[in-house]
């Protein structure tokens, strides 16, 4: 070979792989149509490569962060500091993790010091601290837009700074400054996708849910291999779904349509990582979709060394096949091997509502309490469990979670709750009763006694709260049943043969509210009972006349009542 020929074979085969070679630019562009798997592949190749550049560190970790791996994405920034001491954005990302774990001090400790020293036009590392507190658990938009605003000063051209101050202006509700800056980005750079998106986010922030589908949707049209469009419409269906006053009917079918949009995004963007099939089951769990999400997870499971998400989504499809020691066996495995920062509220509330079925109560309602303190929203699922569960005849169970409830007033399901917690701990109160006395009606079990009692108080509590309503509709519909289990619930607890009479004032107030509206036909049998037992007190007590008189108002109604017929006998 001529060393001419050699010489140019040196340089085709250099050329080759010249253009084999990916960049940071390569990977930050995979980064912005998120596909992850692409970008992991592209920075880990970088990192191996380039050792010495930090930002190829800062870029893998965020990815670690995207796929939920925070200790991952510490280890590379930590790297980075450590390859290259002079990268600072490293610290933006350290900083980043503080917030996952709510160490506000230490996160803007990092974040200061990684924009004490910038030069002259140095800006990426004030636009990733801005991020990071828009993208934090407990977001600080006030602060982001403090760094958002020192990044835009020392460059005014890079679009993506418009883009996050857009986000910013948008958390904090602040819709025309929200367009603007979106409308600004999109001035810097007409073929930002992000931005269109952004202008369509705002429409859905207004909950104008169906306007800001028919943007993003225009938007797929206009540019159908963006693949973040499809992930925003699923979602966007997906809060749709969750809006106040949604029918059954539409929450499922707004769901599926979120799960085809999804699907989209995944096809789209060509992700066929095993990350990229976690954040797809992410999304079923909170579409829930759970028969697809079954299909997904038993694909997942068979991965070695898989996520300890896998148990989430395991636990929750056992729930819903009430196979509730399955379901508080999968969850505890992914509580003890999942870091706490990573643990979502719905996985508390199904651990909670797997350990109340299993009739693990105290434990269940800890978590059930602490998952709705962290998310309001769940509310609604545990008043919806509550209900099957009460009409499943497992009235324990449902009893635990309305008396949860019942101590949210703010919540739609507060009276709601109440009644069943009153009504339900009466029922269990009478039960118990029985089981404690012979067939004589002597009492064999104090034990069994005083629990009935306990239930018995419980049951008054609640339903005085249900009394105590002023909403019309809850009047309608609770109150005449209130006061009949309240009474009920105060004549159990009662001593007979030397009666308080708690009891009486309720069957009184029962009385006087069928009567003022006329319901004395529908509520029949609640009248005798009320009259029958408002008798046996003044009875008991030697009031003759008040016994008498209200004996005979329960002849008035059911003329042939032996019981009646037999007290007033007695009295003649």
């Amino acid at each position: 070979m001529t060393n001419s020929k050699l010489l140019f074979s040196l340089l085709l085969a250099g050329s080759v792989g010249t253009a084999s070679a990916q960049s940071l630019k390569d990977a930050r562009a995979a980064i912005e149509t998120e596909n992850y798997g692409k970008a992991k592949s592209i920075l880990q190749q970088l990192v191996s490569k380039q050792a010495k550049v930090g930002d190829n560190y800062f870029y893998l970790g965020q990815i670690y962060l995207v796929n939920d791996k925070a200790d991952s994405a510490a280890i590379m920034f930590n790297q980075g500091l450590a390859a290259d001491p002079k990268s600072l954005i490293n610290n933006v990302g350290l900083g980043y993790i503080d917030l996952l774990k709510k160490d506000k001090a230490s996160a803007d400790a990092k974040f200061a010091s990684a924009s004490a020293n910038l030069k002259k036009k140095d800006y990426e590392e004030l636009l990733e601290i801005g991020r990071a507190y828009i993208k934090a658990p407990e977001p600080d938009y006030a602060k982001a837009l403090d760094y958002l605003t020192q990044a835009k000063a020392k460059n005014a051209k890079d679009a993506a700074i418009p883009l996050a101050l857009g986000d910013a202006y948008r958390g904090l509700k602040e819709a025309s400054s929200a367009y603007s800056s979106y409308s600004e980005a999109t001035d810097l750079d007409p073929t930002s996708i992000r931005a269109k998106i952004g202008l369509a986010v705002i429409v859905r922030g207004a909950q104008a849910y169906d306007e800001a589908i028919t943007q993003l949707t225009a938007i797929t049209q206009e540019f159908p291999t963006y693949a973040p469009t499809y992930r925003e419409l699923a979602e966007t269906y997906n809060m749709w779904s969750r809006a106040a006053g949604t029918s059954d009917e539409k929450y499922v079918e707004l769901n599926k349509k979120g799960v085809e949009e999804y699907k989209k995004y995944l096809q789209t963007n060509g992700d066929n990582s095993l990350e990229a099939k976690i954040r797809y089951a992410d999304f079923l769990v909170y579409a829930r979709q759970y028969d697809e999400l079954k299909t997904v997870s038993e694909e997942l499971a068979k991965t070695p060394d898989v996520d300890p998400k896998i148990y989430r989504y395991l636990g929750y499809i056992a729930f819903r096949n009430k196979e509730y020691a399955k379901s508080g066996e999968y969850l505890t495995q992914m509580l003890t091997k999942m870091d706490p920062s990573r643990v979502i509220p719905l996985d508390y509330m199904y651990s909670g509502l797997s350990d109340v079925a299993n009739n693990k109560v105290e434990s269940g309602i800890v978590n059930i309490k602490k998952a709705i303190d962290l998310d309001k929203e769940l509310l609604t699922e545990v008043a919806e469990t509550a209900f099957a569960k009460y009409q499943d005849q497992e009235t324990a169970t449902g009893v635990a979670l309305f008396e949860i409830i019942a101590k949210y007033p703010d919540s739609d399901y507060y009276f709601d709750s109440n009644y069943y917690a009153g009504e339900g701990n009466y029922l269990i109160g009478f039960k118990k009763d029985q089981e404690s006395k012979d067939a004589e009606g002597n009492i064999k079990d104090q034990a069994l006694r005083d629990q009935a009692i306990a239930a018995f108080v419980k049951s008054q509590a609640y339903l005085s709260i249900v009394e105590a309503a002023t909403k019309p509709e809850i009047i309608d519909k609770y109150l005449v049943q209130a006061l009949y289990y309240k009474a009920f619930s105060a004549l159990g607890a009662d001593n007979l043969e030397n009666p308080k009479g708690d009891f009486v004032a309720p069957f009184q107030k029962l009385i006087s509210l069928v009567n003022e509206k006329g319901t004395q036909e529908k509520n029949k049998a609640y009248l005798i009972d009320a009259y029958t037992y408002i008798g046996l007190f003044y009875y008991i007590k030697n009031d003759v006349p008040k016994a008498k008189a209200n004996f005979q108002e329960v002849l008035k109604i059911d003329a042939a009542n032996e019981s009646a017929k037999s007290y007033l006998d007695a009295l003649k």
